[in-house]
């Protein structure tokens, strides 16, 4: 734990106090977001501290030229970046000519600041001395519509405390942005018109090389005591800048509030050429129905996601507020209204990993949406797989694949690969596992067979070809192995047969093999259309199978355990434990070249590939793999505490659960690695919901039936969860002594608890 200062709330995040060296981790943690744009929690007053502005359009990105050190043959030709948006929250605010700005003022108290979760807000309240020692204070809202996805609305309210004030409220809309990652720097946005029309502003931009037109807008109303002024601002306008400026004299302890109304409308979902049209029927709809109705719209709107995706838990508000953290952020990144559109790991908190779609994705957060959601929100994430297809196959091509082989990207935004770190880029070959994994998942959750020979199958042969290709044959092992490879522990890079790759290899060519036969026989024109656009030939079929039946998986009898990978035991294997807390962590205060040559973990690597396919392994297999890697793993990647909880709790360790899950749910809020002013870990925070549902309440579909192994820590008196399985929800209940099960459908449904079949009914309450 590296931050203390968030207050211990079930349904807020709360800051009290003024901290000028917090307030980059704020604009974090505080961050909002409707799934169509976000934004990092900045002041709408000019702030003159250290800050990280930011505002993020969905889908909306720039391919900055690759920066690398020497260029090699199929690097990347760009690193695809999330664009800090022309901003639309500044309101700068003068009293007596003097202005408004914490870092400059001479006092501020009071100072609160509040992420309301339950309701899908932000706000901040302070009493400030400005340096002509007028005494005000401040209160602001906030809130980005989830009705209204392209509008946002802010409160701003000031009341002089100590004298009468002479105000100036100066709200803009400003496109002279930059990117705080760039790597040359360059101009990312065109302007193309800057327009005012009455009390209305417009700022129409478009991307460099990408060429996305959107508009950015602004209206504003003004209050003294919540009666409406008619106020006539005075427009300015410059190149990238438009400002209103109102000047108003209110009494002592008379309130001045500005509602402004703000946003985007893109091309995306409007003709580039009627954007500013578009915006001025958003602002008719947001000011005709005022900030006051916009808000208790936004409450319902929240409650209705809550009502399915909430997790409770009793007796530990810690616990609480941090699954609540992580549901709340999942749910302002992604709603599944766009299959064009995906889940970055930052979402809009921050400019790192460019914003892009990862492998996350498929490991980790399809498992929440498909619980918590309709399976239409899941089945577009596969979707957005399936139309990046041919530029996988084209990804592969550039690396010397052919036939149709396909190398999905590590990092995207289009489907083609933006990644360029070569260890990375080159080797990190297991996301493909990871999105044929999700095919499967997918299937095995929700029943629904259909995308497979819809769109399912094409990009399991193209994986499939592309693994049989990877491997190769080894006279010495006498098997085929994969070389040249970073496992999901990216501590250790260009490595020989990493047990995961090689593992999810296998299986993937094998579950292909499986399927293949299964759409031949259940979907013959499907399998005709499939087999005359790919064609794949017997012959072709059974060279993979050679590959997948004599895959080589390095093994350490002295140990009784599967390596890592080749030359693991080689290592100096001293445990965390044994490591100078001071040296941590270790990615932060060692070289590379150490990190490489230590047999420290990132990231569940191993365990990583025995948590997707636990039904292949013995508890006693699994519990001498997880004893044998856990102490040499640091947990550096936000990945990683979460497979270690859903493990643990297996094997009935639910200390370690506990502790681990407490790591996974408050990863950001308690900043273990030293990095939450940079942005939050959005994909990894499924994990944590994977920790309780999976992990605490063992949740799994075994059988074609859902099943469930229900434990809990110590620390809890209680928790309860809800997840939709196949059109019903099932609400799971856990205390210390039972746990209850109540059905929200039509009809009956069979479970498994503990082993033992539970008939559940949507009329009775069952407690096992």
């Amino acid at each position: 734990m590296n931050l203390d200062y968030i207050i211990p709330n079930n349904w807020s995040i709360l800051e009290e106090g003024f901290d000028p060296n917090q307030v980059k981790a704020s604009e974090s943690l505080f961050s909002i977001g409707n799934g169509a744009m976000g934004q990092r929690a900045n002041f709408e007053e000019q702030y003159s501290g250290p800050t990280f502005q930011g505002s993020y359009i969905a889908g909306v990105y720039y391919p900055d030229k690759t920066r690398v050190g020497w260029w090699k043959n199929g690097y990347p030709e760009y690193f695809a970046k999330v664009l800090n948006a022309p901003s639309w929250i500044g309101i700068d605010i003068k009293i007596n000519n003097d202005p408004l700005d914490l870092f400059a003022s001479k006092k501020v108290e009071n100072f609160r600041r509040e992420l309301n979760m339950k309701e899908g807000w932000l706000s901040r309240s302070f009493k400030i001395t400005l340096q002509n020692d007028v005494e005000l204070q401040v209160e602001t809202k906030r809130f980005l519509s989830l009705d209204l996805d392209e509008v946002g609305a802010i409160e701003y309210s000031v009341t002089p405390l100590n004298s009468n004030a002479d105000l100036v409220i100066t709200p803009y809309i400003d496109a002279g942005i930059t990117n705080e990652d760039s790597n040359w720097d360059d101009a990312f946005w065109n302007i193309s018109n800057v327009t005012v029309e009455n009390n209305q502003a417009f700022i129409e931009a478009q991307t460099m090389k990408t060429n996305f037109h959107t508009c950015t807008f602004m209206q504003s109303e003004c209050f003294v005591n919540d009666k409406k002024l008619e106020l006539q601002p005075k427009a300015v306008k410059t190149d990238s800048k438009i400002s209103f400026t109102y000047k108003q004299s209110i009494k002592q302890n008379e309130t001045f509030t500005i509602h402004k109304f703000g946003g985007y409308t893109v091309d995306r979902s409007h003709d580039e050429n009627k954007l500013v049209a578009a915006a001025k029927t958003a602002l008719h709809t947001a000011t005709t129905a005022g900030f006051t109705q916009l808000l208790e719209d936004q409450k319902q709107a929240w409650a209705q996601i809550w009502d399915m995706a909430d997790i409770t838990i009793e007796g530990d508000v810690k616990a609480q507020q941090g699954i609540r953290f992580n549901i709340f952020h999942l749910n302002q990144t992604y709603l599944g209204t766009d299959e064009t559109l995906n889940i970055g790991p930052k979402g809009f908190t921050g400019e790192k990993y460019g914003g892009s779609t990862y492998w996350d994705t498929e490991a980790y957060c399809i498992p929440f949406y498909m619980a918590t959601k309709d399976q239409s929100v899941a089945r577009k994430l596969l979707a957005y797989r399936h139309n990046h297809l041919q530029k996988a196959i084209e990804n592969a091509e550039k690396l010397g694949f052919t036939n149709g082989a396909a190398l999905y990207p590590m990092v995207t935004m289009n489907g083609e690969e933006c990644h360029n770190e070569w260890e990375i880029t080159f080797e990190e070959i297991h996301r493909n596992g990871a999105i044929a994994f999700a095919i499967f998942n997918y299937y095995r959750y929700t029943g629904d067979f259909s995308y497979i020979p819809e769109m399912g199958l094409e990009v399991l042969i193209g994986i499939a070809r592309f693994w049989h290709q990877r491997a190769n044959f080894s006279t010495q092992q006498n098997k085929y192995v994969i070389l040249g490879v970073t496992g999901p522990n990216e501590y250790e890079n260009n490595i020989n047969n990493n047990w995961y790759t090689n593992y999810i290899a296998k299986w993937c060519i094998n579950y292909t093999l499986e399927t293949i036969e299964k759409v031949k026989e259940g979907h013959s024109d499907d399998f005709a259309r499939i087999s005359g656009k790919t064609k794949i030939t017997d012959d072709e079929l059974a060279l993979w199978k050679e590959v997948a039946d004599n895959m080589y998986f390095p093994y350490s009898e002295a140990h009784n355990v599967y390596l890592q990978q080749d030359g693991f035991l080689d290592k100096e294997l001293i445990t965390v434990e044994d490591l100078d807390k001071l040296q941590r962590p270790i990615n932060q205060k060692w070289s590379w070249d150490r990190i490489l040559r230590s047999p420290y973990i990132k990231q569940a690597d191993l365990l990583q590939g025995m948590y997707f396919f636990e039904d292949q392994f013995t508890n006693e297999e699994l519990e001498r793999h997880f004893d044998f890697y856990e102490p040499f793993t640091v947990h550096e990647s936000s990945l990683s505490p979460c497979v270690h909880s859903i493990q643990a709790a297996k094997l009935d360790r639910m200390d370690q659960a506990y502790t681990f899950y407490l790591r996974t749910s408050r990863l950001d809020l308690d900043d273990y690695n030293h990095e939450v002013h940079e942005g939050l870990h959005i994909t990894s925070m499924a994990g944590t919901w994977m920790s309780i549902v999976e992990g605490f309440g063992g949740m799994r579909v075994k059988n074609d039936t859902l099943s469930f192994e229900p434990k809990i820590p110590e620390q809890w008196e209680g928790y309860s969860f809800k997840v939709n399985f196949r059109h019903q929800i099932i609400k799971v209940s856990v205390n210390q002594n039972e746990t209850r099960f109540e059905l929200e459908g039509d009809k009956d449904l069979e479970i498994l608890v503990n082993g033992k079949s539970v008939m559940i009914s949507p009329t009775d309450l069952i407690t096992v």
